[in-house]
């Protein structure tokens, strides 16, 4: 069972379903050789793949090729199901920073086969996630900076204004489908500059102006 902390507070929140979603940004979309999506793109990852800033990202024996993704994170606090997107904003309770660290070969064999990604992007600490800033702490979640740096040096600088599938439209889209329960966390995408880690390096994700993450990679 994974908790997630609430900034400016003690409480706690344990994580649920983790919704991710896929090819959100055009430029993104391009750098993967992909088309944009007509709908949202879901995939799964397991709530035990989470682990807090400081932790351990463990590169598994599997791959041999390891990439970040740092992503907008938007964390569910009222459960149902049918949101319209004018109601969505009702069942935010806030929203974090986080790294969808995939096994890139591992993904780009999936595709070739057809097969699931969840191999590829559910492994055990394949989920970083700062802590959760209350939704009313942030005026416009469309004009936020988050960034990825790995041992200091920018690789992702983008904006969630440049999402196609915006916030309202994800949680209406994803909760005619499933039920979306408190504790839910999605992974909203990633902007272009994903990219290679490797053993020894440290990853760091930022939503600037809020909060941030750094986690040493190490070798299974």
């Amino acid at each position: 069972m994974r908790k997630i902390k609430i900034s400016e507070s003690t409480e706690e929140i344990v994580v649920g379903n983790i919704f991710c979603i896929g090819r959100n940004y055009a430029e993104h979309a391009k750098e993967m050789q992909s088309d944009v999506p007509v709908n949202p793109m879901i995939f799964l990852k397991p709530s035990s793949s989470i682990i807090s800033d400081g932790d351990k990202i463990i590169f598994p024996k599997i791959s041999k090729l390891l990439h970040h993704e740092v992503e907008l994170v938007v964390a569910i606090g009222k459960t149902a199901k049918h949101i319209p997107a004018n109601q969505a904003k009702n069942h935010i309770l806030g929203y974090a920073v986080g790294l969808d660290m995939t096994l890139r070969d591992l993904q780009n064999e999936a595709k070739k086969q057809g097969a699931p990604w969840t191999v590829a992007k559910g492994f055990t600490t394949s989920a970083p996630v700062s802590e959760i800033i209350l939704a009313e702490k942030i005026k416009n979640p469309h004009d936020l900076t988050i960034t990825c740096k790995v041992n200091g040096v920018i690789r992702q600088n983008g904006s969630t204004s440049e999402m196609i599938f915006k916030i309202d439209k994800l949680i209406e889209y994803i909760s005619s489908i499933f039920t979306l329960e408190a504790g839910d966390l999605i992974f909203t995408g990633t902007p272009v500059g994903v990219g290679e880690v490797k053993p020894g390096d440290i990853v760091e994700a930022e939503l600037i102006g809020y909060t941030k993450i750094s986690h040493p990679v190490i070798a299974a």
